[in-house]
């Protein structure tokens, strides 16, 4: 599937900003056999003083952005074309849980696809007994990792409810399983830290959603949105697999990635520093278009 993304980020400063540093994540990846990116320009008004477009060590394109002069208002633009293959089927050769943990301690590469990275503790994702507690509630003897992975995210969309205005961008993941209620950030990283709690190496997919109308009613322009699903080790010969638990199905053709993490803090669409003293505010809208049938 084709897809023409439109992105608009606005944000609004109630008093004249000083000198401001932002990194932005916004441009969806190239993967070989999974997704490619076409024509794309991201653009920022007013411009900025100084501008760096790199990769981080994940492999996620960065846009580094600095302004000198004072902002009362600041509107960043995407515009992609990316072409996203349907995943194949696959067989479930991933090991149990024991001989997960066994595979895991033969590997020593630290790279960026290195599971390594996405065991232990990140910025956003402590361990939590009750969500330990659910997970581990979750398997049976002989379970696969990959099984595994679908058993938890499954149970996860049964007991949470998605709620926009339950939580913030700031709240703990421990605190939304606790009201059992969020949005996909809270989603996927209720999930990433049931999964590592049970030996599965876990981290954060940030990207984009194709959605669909209810059926008789018109597309309405910006209706999509920025989403968040979780990607999972499943071992040697498995590798990663994706799962979105907020709608409780693997990732597919309808997901364009943008950038991998192990939390949110490592994929945030802008992030940064700036001086401001009034209070300010945010809002964006999303187009994820088809262009084939």
């Amino acid at each position: 599937m084709r897809y023409d993304i439109r992105l608009k980020i606005v944000q609004q400063y109630g008093a004249p900003t000083g000198a401001a540093r932002l990194h932005l994540r916004l441009l969806p990846l190239s993967r070989p056999g999974a997704q490619t990116l076409g024509a794309h320009h991201l653009s920022a008004s007013p411009a900025p003083s100084s501008r760096r477009d790199r990769w981080d060590f994940f492999g996620n394109a960065v846009s580094e952005m600095t302004w000198a002069d004072p902002l009362e208002k600041l509107t960043f633009q995407l515009r992609a074309g990316v072409e996203r293959q349907a995943p194949g089927g696959r067989l479930d050769f991933s090991p149990p849980l024991p001989r997960l943990e066994e595979e895991l301690c033969t590997l020593r590469a630290l790279g960026p696809q290195s599971p390594l990275h996405f065991t232990a503790p990140s910025p956003r994702v402590a361990p939590d007994a009750a969500i330990t507690a659910f997970a581990r509630a979750c398997l049976h003897p002989g379970q696969t990792a990959a099984g595994a992975v679908t058993a938890i995210g499954a149970a996860l969309y049964e007991a949470m409810t998605f709620d926009t205005g339950a939580t913030d961008v700031a709240t703990p993941p421990e605190n939304a399983f606790a009201q059992r209620r969020g949005v996909c950030q809270d989603f996927s990283h209720v999930m990433i830290a049931a999964l590592r709690a049970v030996g599965i190496p876990a981290g954060y997919v940030s990207g984009f959603l194709r959605t669909l109308p209810p059926e008789g009613a018109e597309r309405l322009a910006g209706a999509d949105a920025m989403h968040a699903w979780v990607r999972a080790w499943a071992g040697v010969e498995t590798g990663w697999i994706e799962f979105d638990p907020t709608n409780n199905c693997p990732a597919g053709r309808d997901h364009v990635v943008v950038a991998f993490g192990r939390d949110y803090s490592d994929v945030a669409p802008v992030k940064g520093t700036l001086r401001t003293s009034g209070a300010q505010a945010s809002r964006h809208s999303v187009d994820v278009l088809p262009l084939e049938a």
